[in-house]
């Protein structure tokens, strides 16, 4: 227990809740879902404070800017959005938000670690500490009554309709405390919360600068339609592909107490984040492909990182005696 409350930053008492609180725990001890998690609501009551305006304009303003799609192309935004894809989604989302900051699964120099949030910032997909701290209760109630998004409350609550719900500010600030107090306890990473807006419109106007400065003003258009709005709605759905997709289909090297599998086209997708049952059993480990043809392109970078000196303390592999099938 020491040594992940040590990788990932939880206070002691925080993770000892987190533990007491995952299935397996309770399944192991034999107590009833309702007793140990106080927390579960009725369905009808996460609309309780009405819809997140915000996140739904937010959401709705990227899909309306990836329709001018097809009137914008060029083969110098195809090569943006390219870039601004693995940048983004596999950099910012698949090893930042989610092996780094949610699971500890290597550690970093902490101007490294700032880099690789803000980054994430820019796959549209809100600040660290949201991600983080939604994630990690995911992961504390799988497939349970409390999991922020999973498919037995619906294929399209677990796919987006999940975002929609407005939180309070009492509810927010519970949930970082309970969730993701390392990240809330560094101020860099809490400034996010206010900049992710002005990051991402950053990088647009510098997308339009750049393709203005080099070229026209037609090439500046499509590298912002092509390097923000398309970008994003791909990146956006990939993501949301593992919260839904993955607890529906595929297949499973692992017995877990939840509904996770591996799916390799959302692995293809994102990655390699679709081995995501091989992830639910074994949350902490870099590497997600299990099997010699699960291709897991994150954990390839994160070697990189390592062979380069820009991470260390990686968690390739379990104990033998922890090992599964095809591990």
């Amino acid at each position: 227990m020491a040594s992940v409350i040590d990788d990932i930053g939880i206070d002691e008492a925080s993770a000892a809740t987190a533990v007491a609180q995952h299935p397996a725990t309770r399944a192991a001890t034999g107590a009833s879902p309702t007793a140990a998690a106080p927390e579960a609501r009725n369905a009808s009551l996460r609309w309780r404070n009405g819809m997140d305006w915000p996140v739904i304009l937010w959401i709705g303003f990227l899909h309306v800017g990836a329709l001018a799609a097809p009137f914008f192309f060029t083969w110098k935004a195809l090569a943006v959005v390219v870039l601004l894809w693995f940048v983004t989604g596999c950099i910012g989302i698949t090893l930042g938000y989610h092996r780094l900051l949610s699971h500890g699964s290597f550690q970093t120099y902490r101007w490294m670690r700032r880099l690789i949030a803000t980054i994430g910032c820019l796959a549209g997909e809100g600040s660290p500490t949201t991600w983080v701290a939604t994630h990690r209760k995911h992961h504390a109630f799988s497939d349970e009554p409390d999991d922020p998004h999973s498919p037995r409350d619906g294929g399209w609550w677990s796919h987006m309709f999940w975002l929609f719900p407005q939180l309070n500010q009492a509810d927010r600030e519970a949930l970082y405390s309970r969730w993701a107090p390392d990240l809330w306890k560094d101020p860099v990473i809490r400034s996010l919360d206010k900049m992710f807006l002005p990051i991402n419109w950053g990088l647009g106007l510098l997308l339009f600068a750049v393709g203005y400065y080099f070229w026209d003003t037609y090439t500046a258009w499509s590298f912002v339609v092509y390097g923000v709005f398309v970008r994003m709605v791909y990146v956006l759905h990939a993501t949301w592909l593992i919260n839904s997709a993955t607890h529906l289909w595929g297949y499973r090297n692992y017995v877990t107490t939840d509904d996770s599998r591996n799916l390799w086209w959302v692995s293809l997708l994102t990655f390699g984040e679709g081995w995501h049952n091989n992830h639910h059993a074994h949350q902490r480990m870099a590497r997600h492909g299990h099997r010699w043809w699960e291709v897991d392109i994150t954990y390839g970078v994160i070697r990189l990182l390592e062979k380069t000196g820009l991470a260390w303390n990686v968690v390739h592999d379990l104990p033998r005696r922890q090992k599964g099938v095809g591990v």
